[in-house]
């Protein structure tokens, strides 16, 4: 049997690496990086002790994935800061909310969550986590 303990990366097939650079960095205060990887250059958004590695679909940095498409990506990320103030700074950048604040089940428990899409329309949820109240 495997236990898997975390999460240490997702790879995100992009359709603009510097688009998504710049969208998760003013919006979600993430931190772009490049690293080399089997002698090429790749590119990463980190948060917390996690990352996005960003993979331009025009480009192939690993010729084991079969499917590369923008815009198939769903996914959750947890923030301490209260979901007003997200919904806020959302809209401060000018993103548009698809959903939310709204009451969803988390991995470990209740969330409430906002919805928007990224520069390939994958779908971001941002979520604080709640009691069971």
């Amino acid at each position: 049997m495997i236990a898997i303990r975390s999460l240490d990366h997702l790879v995100l097939t992009v359709a603009s690496i510097d688009a998504t650079s710049a969208f998760y960095a003013r919006v979600l205060g993430m931190t772009p990086q490049r690293f080399t990887s089997g002698g090429v250059e790749r590119h990463a958004l980190a948060f917390g002790e996690q990352k996005f590695n960003l993979h331009q679909v025009d480009r192939v940095v690993d010729a084991n994935v079969r499917h590369a498409t923008p815009g198939s990506a769903d996914v959750c990320l947890l923030t301490d800061t209260p979901i007003e103030h997200v919904v806020e700074h959302l809209r401060s950048c000018g993103v548009d909310i698809i959903t939310g604040p709204v009451r969803r089940t988390g991995a470990t428990g209740p969330l409430i969550s906002v919805y928007f899409y990224d520069p390939d329309e994958n779908l971001i949820e941002v979520s604080n986590v709640t009691s069971n109240e």
